[in-house]
């Protein structure tokens, strides 16, 4: 993996402020910190407002394993090109409510209901087309997460992966995260992808083929990512490099077409489609 605010990285990131780049990130632990409860996870003031200037300058969507409608809260007023929401499985425009999720949850709760006891510290998010298995708050984790994912694998025709203190839940066919960027940047009519994310549901947009630059917070052994940050804390450095090149590839050209040496079509223009006596 490279650094990517290193001096040998900045030629790559120069070259996604001069084309038709979509910026993607995921939320938590990637936008915001990772907190004790999802309700607690917020942006700094600094990165909300990085995050509106890079938002004015490129392309941006939001792929989080959150609900869409509290992805929207968490930005704050934040304008951005698009949120998906569970993972990439919910866009907005369709609803996916799934009535399959209550009966996960109750299958779920059925297998660990000897767990608060024990195991206290778990608790299950359901979400409109999801579920989240919480044991950040458990003193044993790993003995929660064997628990957890022997309880998910009896489900039928879901697909169970971890993250971090988590196991999500999800319909086996749902779109995952490289799905939802795939259509992203196709609807968007972007040419390069920079994705930013943090955890195992980031896998599958690490991986999208083509242009992009995958990002991943905290440098890791086994990803698809090929680049890293190495905290949280260097998204803000780094959105505010992506505003710097782009203002930059701006003025560039915008000087280069000064230079342009003028035409007669021009001129033309110039005398509102008429020629001068001078043209004649």
């Amino acid at each position: 993996m490279k650094y990517l605010l290193s001096k040998g990285s900045l030629p790559l990131l120069a070259r996604l402020a001069h084309q038709r780049t979509l910026c993607a990130f995921d939320f938590d632990g990637t936008l915001a910190p990772i907190a004790d409860h999802p309700d607690q996870a917020g942006m700094r003031k600094r990165t909300r407002d990085l995050l509106r200037r890079v938002a004015s300058l490129y392309p941006c969507v939001i792929v989080s394993g959150r609900d869409r409608a509290s992805v929207l809260k968490k930005l704050n007023g934040v304008q951005v090109a698009g949120v998906l929401g569970n993972h990439g499985a919910e866009s907005g425009k369709t609803p996916r409510v799934h009535r399959e999720v209550k009966r996960w949850k109750s299958a779920i709760e059925h297998e660990l209901d000897p767990l608060p006891g024990t195991l206290p510290g778990i608790w299950i998010e359901e979400k409109e087309s999801s579920l989240s298995i919480h044991y950040r708050l458990c003193s044993q984790k790993a003995e929660a997460q064997r628990r957890i994912l022997a309880a998910a694998a009896k489900l039928k025709n879901v697909r169970v992966f971890g993250g971090k203190d988590v196991v999500n839940v999800m319909e086996k066919l749902a779109p995952h995260k490289g799905d939802a960027l795939a259509a992203e940047r196709d609807r968007l009519q972007c040419n390069w992808v920079l994705y930013l994310g943090d955890d195992e549901n980031d896998e599958d947009a690490f991986a999208l083929a083509g242009n992009i630059v995958p990002v991943r917070i905290g440098r890791k052994q086994q990803t698809h990512a090929r680049y890293y940050l190495r905290t949280q804390t260097e998204i803000d450095d780094l959105l505010e490099l992506l505003v710097h090149l782009r203002k930059d590839a701006s003025s560039r050209k915008a000087a280069s077409n000064s230079r342009r040496p003028v035409s007669y079509f021009d001129r033309s223009k110039s005398a509102g489609g008429r020629t001068t006596r001078q043209d004649r």
